[in-house]
This record gives C-alpha cells, structure tokens and sequence, in this order.
C-alpha cells in the first residue's frame, strides 16, 4: 500500500494567526517535503472564496510542486468539476500531465458547499447530472482522435479537438465517491475512485464492504476494478498530552472548519446531497474525549501501523494522509510527516 500527502487547505478557525497566503506557501513547502521523503503523491484540495480552504487553484500549485520535483505524483483532492468547464479543465490537465512527465492522478467530485456553486452561478441542485456529463466530456477530450462534437443536457460545442493531449495514454480519472452514485459513475467508466472511511462506512457499513461493492459493480461490466484511494487524517503522539492535542484540533477542523461548509437544512438539500444531513449531526455531537473515527488515525506509531493494516487489508490501494488539520504550526506538521515517513511507512514495505 503507498502513502500520499492530502489537505483540503482548510484555514478558517477561530483567532487563526495563519493568513490564506501563509496557508498556500505551507501547503506547497510541505508538498516538497513529502517529495524529499518519498511519499508518492501530494494530494492539493480546491476551495473558493474562503468558504473553507484557502487553495483555489490545485492545477497552479501542483505546476509549481511539478517544476521542484521530479517523482512524486500530482492530484487535486478533487476539482470542483460542476463550476468549471469541462473542456477548460481537461485542456489545463492533460497540459500538466505532459509538462510534469506523465505524473497526473487526475479527481474530480461534486462537492458539498452550496456558496461555492452560488459564487460562480453553478446549478447545485443539478450538481449530480452536471457532474457526470462533465466527466464524460473531459474523458471524451482527453482520448478522442481528432476533432468532435457534444450535444447533452449540460454541454453543447461542435467540431473540437483538445490539445495537447495527456502524456498518459489513458490518463484514467479518479472519481471522489460520497455516495453510491457516484462510485457507480466510476465503475460504470472504468475509472478508479477515492473513498473517505467514514462515508464508505456510512454508505456501505464498511470501508471493506465499500471496496467490495466497487468490486461487484466493475464485475458487472466484465471487468477487474481499477485503483482505490482512501483519505484519512492523523496525528503520531510520542509525548504525553499528544493525543489530546490531537483529539482537539480534529474535533476543531471538523466543527469550526468542515461544518459551515457542509449542507445542514433539510429543505434546502436535494435529494442526491441527503446522506450529508447523518454527516452534519455527527459532526455537531463529537467530542475530544469521547472522538472515534475510522477516517482519523490518532495515537503512538504501533497504534497507527495497526490501523493502516487494517485499512490495507479492506483492498485500498492508496492512503493519502492529512497531517495538517486543525490549525496546526507547519513545523509540527513536517514533523509528523517525517515521522509517519521514517516509523510508519516502513511497516507496508514490501
């Protein structure tokens, strides 16, 4: 199983002496470190207009990782598909891919923050249908010869040709999967999928039983399923006081960060969004003392090893780590990424 380095950029607490241009300059120093230190891919999330995270624009900051590294791999966690063009977002990456050697994990999602969508004029409501025509279109525009046409619900445009083309041939996208649909959506296109433990679990009972069904839906169309990438935030305690200081600064990205963001009134979510309301009202009842999560890793290194294990034998390809929640310091979050890279890696060695 490999590890990734993942942050949705999130900066927004309370007395937060971090400011959204500190934020981003962090994210990419420790998106160097995690080159150095030989994870294998550095996962940037995209954010708008200080809803939630600060880092609008992952394709600008992975070029800029692209240009002061030369192995690891470059992943949105995820674009924000519905409020772009597809054709813009498929010219942008598969220009990346080519200029950074082929090194493009390319994600895309759905998201969940109605501000974000009302910001750029985006339909939230038809955010499902949206999605999958625009992963068509980015899919057709990435491995289509020659010029074409497109004529859906969402999208019309005659006689293109996208160019260049991605280094990668296929450059097969990753489709952030909250809900069945959406890794149906993957399984259906032969795409690989990226998963969060406590949505697998809520969807699925499971994040096994959430690979598994991914499983039995590729099978369907004949096929082996491609790779699954999972998400999870942790936090390696040495000290006593660690693992309460972890427990609070988890508990405090969930609620001070994550919740302004998450739809919470019934009548305003549409159906395709409902599963958010089982997230909200967990988030709203936790605690540090009382904190369980199978997305959140927090303890000493043997601890962790001995949840990785058991996330690396539900089938997971991939872990991408969040080290930097909560508002912690960069030096701490460095930190804990060597720390992880030096005690904990090591143990899924092959």
């Amino acid at each position: 199983m490999k590890f990734g380095y993942f942050t949705l950029s999130d900066n927004r607490y309370p007395a937060n002496p971090r400011t959204a241009e500190q934020a981003v300059v962090e994210i990419y120093e420790q998106s160097i470190l995690a080159d150095k230190l030989g994870m294998h891919s550095a996962w940037i999330g995209e954010h708008h207009l200080n809803y939630f995270g600060v880092n609008s624009s992952p394709q600008v900051m992975l070029a800029a990782i692209a240009g002061a590294t030369r192995r690891i791999r470059l992943a949105p966690a995820v674009v924000l598909l519905p409020i772009h063009h597809p054709l813009h977002v498929a010219e942008d990456w598969a220009t990346l891919d080519l200029l950074s050697g082929g090194r493009v994990d390319f994600a895309a999602g759905r998201g969940y923050d109605r501000d974000e969508y009302a910001a750029f004029d985006a339909p939230y409501d038809d955010s499902a249908g949206i999605f999958a025509e625009a992963m068509e279109v980015v899919w057709r525009a990435w491995t289509e010869t020659g010029r074409w046409s497109h004529r859906g619900k969402y999208y019309q445009f005659q006689n293109v040709d996208i160019v260049p083309k991605p280094l990668q041939n296929p450059m097969r996208p990753y489709v952030a999967c909250f809900s069945r649909p959406s890794m149906e959506l993957g399984a259906a296109n032969d795409w690989h999928i990226v998963y969060a433990p406590f949505s697998a679990a809520m969807a699925y009972g499971s994040l096994a039983a959430g690979v598994k069904a991914y499983e039995e839906e590729c099978a369907k169309y004949g096929r082996a399923r491609r790779r699954v990438v999972c998400s999870v935030y942790t936090h390696l305690c040495s000290a006593p006081g660690d693992e309460q200081y972890g427990r609070e600064r988890i508990v405090s990205y969930f609620k001070d960060a994550l919740l302004p963001a998450l739809p919470a009134d019934p009548e305003k979510i549409p159906p395709h969004y409902r599963y958010f309301l089982k997230i909200v009202d967990a988030v709203k009842n936790m605690r540090a003392k009382s904190f369980v999560s199978s997305s959140v890793l927090i303890g000493p290194v043997r601890k962790v090893i001995d949840e990785l294990k058991a996330i690396e034998a539900s089938g997971v390809d991939e872990v991408v780590v969040g080290f930097g929640f909560g508002c912690k310091p960069n030096r701490m979050v460095q930190d804990q990424m060597t720390m992880f890279m030096e005690q904990v890696a090591p143990a899924f060695d092959a």
